[in-house]
């Protein structure tokens, strides 16, 4: 009997889904109730309604009026059932279908939508589906209800509005929706929870029945209406499983199940915050973005992501075997999986932020290099003579990222001082330049990077120009440039202007007969 109620559940929300999608589609077509392809996101080509969830809700709601009535005539099969947990389910959802359907046809701002969820989440708070605690962070102890309700609100958002955001491509949310709502299923079904196992029946047969419309090519597509509405149910549902269920399946089974539309978010708010926007901002770096920019069509790019939403599903029943061994097993995959994963999409702000913790473990190397510069400064600042210039230039750069420099300037001396690797070279136009290059180093100026820094002294007359050289290498240069490029090059100016530039010292007045001349004011 109660196989029965579960399989008739299950085809009546399907049913009711196939036929409502169809007439929501035929209806808004009709009166032109459509999304135009006129933002750069959009890759459909065509006009398509956005209402899925118009139909969804309906033949979800069939399949829990069902539910409730089986309660009625059959209630020795609901030992665990209550009125109170399915209407505070259904009024919320009701919200936020509310909500998606004022975005899809007028466009709400992200506060205002934040804010009705917010709202959703507290009635959910309030019909006693709740976080009950965390584990992780607080021990199995049960969480007062002014912790209880921000934890409660954090995941009622967090999982909504997860599986709008990857609402991209044609059947993409929908599929993936599927893959969790059976993982809540099977859950459900372990540990006896008929009612959540009734309703994510119910949910199931209406995502189905929709998918047959809306897997690609889409004749008509979830909209806020749809992807809201289903994302608030499944964090909905797996609240009220937590209750049947231990405390580890409560809370690491949805996290897992769910696994895709949080990895989209999670990478969505690092790439956006990263690169300095909005986290509120749209744009075409989606996971399914990245899979079409490979080649790869539509129908391609949803196949492999259905994989990927199976591929966490699978792992998060994996969790229902007890012992710490499973859940390492199942974490180490998760985890390889998405890495690896996430390296192949090549989004430029991880690789940026990979640069980044290069250079924060390398920041000794850094503050070496900086502080032989800064020595090197100071030490200019009362060189005397050219070849104790040359010196410090050769301990500045001996050390450091560069392997040669260059060194040009009026007047230079005939010859330089014999210290190591350095060198005075004449041009075919009779000019000179001081030449100096690492040990072993195979620097070629033809082939290497090089910044050139004129030298300008405080009196802002050009005394000369210094060229730093480097040979290409993938490892970052382990200097702050604006050492270089600010104070460094007026101090060596200053210096050169000291030592070749320095006018010739004035000789003893001529005497006269043994006497001093006197100088005489006209």
């Amino acid at each position: 009997m109660v196989t029965f109620l579960y399989l008739g559940v299950f085809a009546v929300s399907l049913f009711c889904s196939f036929v409502l999608t169809r007439w929501v589609r035929n209806l808004a077509n009709a009166r032109g109730w459509v999304v135009m392809p006129h933002l750069e996101r959009h890759l459909h080509r065509t006009a398509v309604p956005r209402l899925g969830g118009v139909a969804i809700f309906p033949a979800f709601l069939i399949g829990t009026i069902l539910v409730l009535a089986a309660s009625l005539f059959h209630p020795h099969g609901f030992a665990d059932f209550s009125w109170r947990a399915p209407l505070t389910i259904l009024f919320a959802g009701f919200l936020i279908l509310l909500l998606g359907v004022y975005d899809d046809t007028r466009s709400a701002g992200p506060y205002f939508k934040f804010t009705v969820q917010t709202a959703a989440a507290c009635v959910l708070f309030a019909g006693g589906l709740r976080v009950h605690d965390l584990p992780l962070f607080f021990g199995h102890r049960d969480l007062p209800w002014f912790a209880a309700l921000p934890f409660t609100i954090l995941w009622v958002l967090a999982i909504t509005n997860a599986f709008n955001l990857i609402d991209g491509l044609d059947g993409l949310a929908a599929g993936s929706a599927l893959f969790s709502t059976i993982v809540v299923l099977t859950v459900s079904l372990l540990s006896h929870a008929s009612l959540v196992s009734m309703m994510a029946l119910a949910l199931a047969g209406a995502i189905l029945g929709f998918l047959r419309f809306n897997f690609n090519p889409a004749t008509i597509f979830l909209g806020d209406s749809g992807s809201l509405f289903i994302g608030f149910m499944l964090s909905a549902l797996a609240l009220q499983g937590a209750v049947k269920s231990p405390t580890i399946l409560a809370v690491a089974i949805p996290v897992v199940s769910f696994g895709l539309p949080i990895l989209e978010t999670v990478l969505s708010m690092l790439r956006r915050w990263i690169s300095g926007r909005s986290l509120f901002s749209a744009d075409r770096e989606h996971i399914h973005h990245k899979l079409l920019e490979r080649g790869l069509s539509q129908r391609q790019a949803v196949i492999i992501l259905y994989a990927v939403s199976a591929m966490f599903a699978l792992c998060s029943l994996f969790l229902l075997w007890p012992g710490g061994s499973t859940m390492g097993i199942a974490f180490v995959v998760l985890g390889s999986g998405v890495w690896i994963g996430v390296q192949h999409l090549g989004y430029l702000e991880f690789g940026e932020l990979g640069r980044f913790a290069q250079r924060t473990f390398e920041q000794r190397q850094i503050f070496i290099n900086d502080l032989a510069i800064r020595r090197a400064i100071e030490a200019l600042k009362g060189a005397a003579d050219f070849d104790g210039l040359c010196r410090i230039l050769i301990e500045a750069f001996a050390a450091n990222d560069f392997d040669a420099f260059e060194l040009r300037s009026h007047s230079l001396p005939n010859r330089a001082g014999a210290l190591p690797g350095l060198q005075l070279i004449s041009d075919g136009d009779g000019s000179r330049c001081l030449w100096w290059q690492k040990m072993h180093s195979q620097t070629n100026t033809a082939r290497n990077w090089s910044l050139s820094l004129p030298l300008a002294s405080g009196g802002h007359r050009l005394r000369g120009t210094m060229t730093l050289y480097r040979d290409r290498t993938e490892r970052p240069l382990q200097l702050d440039v604006n050492l270089l490029i600010s104070e460094f090059p007026t101090i060596l100016a200053d210096a050169l202007n000291r030592t070749l530039f320095r006018p010739p010292q004035a000789q003893p007045l001529a005497r006269e007969s043994g006497r001093p001349i006197t100088a005489q004011a006209s």
